[in-house]
């Protein structure tokens, strides 16, 4: 491998790693909103009363079943998208490490050839 496409090789590698760290990122910040989902949703069954949610900067009073059944699409929603994201996670590790070995090789001949290009 030459030395330009060497370092072209080792750019995108460092690019696939930065967008597998987003992805990463974006799959944590999903799995915290479906926790929040899902303890919403264990209090919600002990509520008894008057039952409240809150839209942007406002809050409505609603129904028991209303409110379960908008946290339910919501929780089902964010696990649509976490299996998403935990299927491109699982796509970029792949490439990242394939990637990795063929650099390893290549820097291993290019070390060898005494950087000749």
């Amino acid at each position: 491998m030459k030395k330009e496409d060497l370092g072209k090789s080792l750019l995108e590698y460092e690019n696939m790693e930065k967008q597998l760290e987003v992805v990463l990122i974006q799959k944590h910040q999903l799995q915290i909103q479906l926790n929040e989902v899902k303890h919403a949703l264990e209090e919600l069954k002990k509520a008894e009363g008057e039952v409240y949610r809150s839209i942007g900067a406002v809050v409505l009073g609603t129904t028991k079943e209303a409110a379960e059944a908008d946290l339910k699409e919501k929780q089902e929603l964010l696990e649509v998208k976490l299996n998403a994201m935990a299927k491109q996670e699982e796509k970029l590790r792949s490439t990242v490490v394939e990637t990795q070995k063929k650099l390893q090789e290549s820097l291993k001949e290019h070390g060898k050839s005494g950087g000749a290009s």
